[in-house]
This record gives C-alpha cells, sequence and structure tokens, in this order.
C-alpha cells in the first residue's frame, strides 16, 4: 500500500467522494470477512488528502462505526462474551486515550513528516504481521 499510495501521490492523483465511497463498500465487505482491514485505509484516506488531525479523526470514526456494528451483530448471535466485549472496551479506551495524548505531536508536523511518519508505521505493522504469520 505504502508504493501505491507513492504512486498516486507521484501522479498528483487523489480520491474523489465517489471513489471513497466504492472503496469504502469494498473494505466493509472484507471487514466483515476478516477481522480488521484497518491498515489498508491508511493510504485510501491519505490519498484523498487527509493528514494529521483530519485523518485520525476520519480513521477513529471509520473504525469505531465499523467495531460498534461488528460488536452488536456478533453479540446478538451469541458470539462475543460479554467478558471479551469489556475487554474490548477497555482496549478501545485505551486507544482514544493514545490518540488525545499524541495529538499535539501530530498537529505540530508538516504534511509531508505526517506522511512519511504513517509510512513508516505501515512498514512497521506490515513486518509485525508478517513476523507473526511466519
Amino acid at each position: 500500500m505504502i508504493p501505491a499510495r507513492r504512486w498516486l501521490v507521484a501522479r498528483n492523483l487523489r480520491l474523489s467522494l465517489l471513489h471513497l465511497a466504492i472503496v469504502g463498500a469494498v473494505i466493509g465487505y472484507i471487514t466483515g470477512i476478516v477481522v480488521s482491514t484497518g491498515p489498508v485505509t491508511v493510504p485510501i484516506f491519505m490519498s484523498y488528502g487527509l493528514v494529521k488531525g483530519a485523518f485520525i479523526a476520519t480513521e477513529a470514526a471509520g473504525s469505531l462505526t465499523v467495531f460498534a456494528s461488528k460488536a452488536v451483530a456478533f453479540r446478538h448471535f451469541g458470539a462475543l462474551p460479554l467478558d471479551i466485549a469489556l475487554k474490548g472496551l477497555i482496549t478501545g479506551s485505551s486507544l482514544m486515550v493514545g490518540a488525545f495524548i499524541v495529538k499535539r505531536f501530530v498537529l505540530r508536523l508538516d504534511p509531508d513528516s505526517f506522511r512519511t511518519l504513517m509510512d513508516g508505521l505501515m512498514l512497521a505493522s506490515s513486518l509485525t504481521m508478517l513476523w507473526n504469520a511466519a
């Protein structure tokens, strides 16, 4: 996804709202099948032009919506025990606190530095996933 985002930037191509809707539908479907598609949305939101606070807020709102709807559906069908739901709420709360702590740092970054930071985070998470898979 890092090369794809950089390819779009090099050609000055940006996604439109229609692109976001189409990609969002595909990612929503995939998210229903697998646990999470979080890293996939990073280059998509950034290709739309979101950086820094707008990116983090959009990513957080999207994740909250997806995971809340999944939790409701799984709970309804008996696939989400209450203790696991509580652990999820604790984890989600910790993530929210972390986002508020890092907010000042992120807002001070220039957009290019933010994009480089996000590329580094995507690379690190990709390598971690590959390491765990092996």
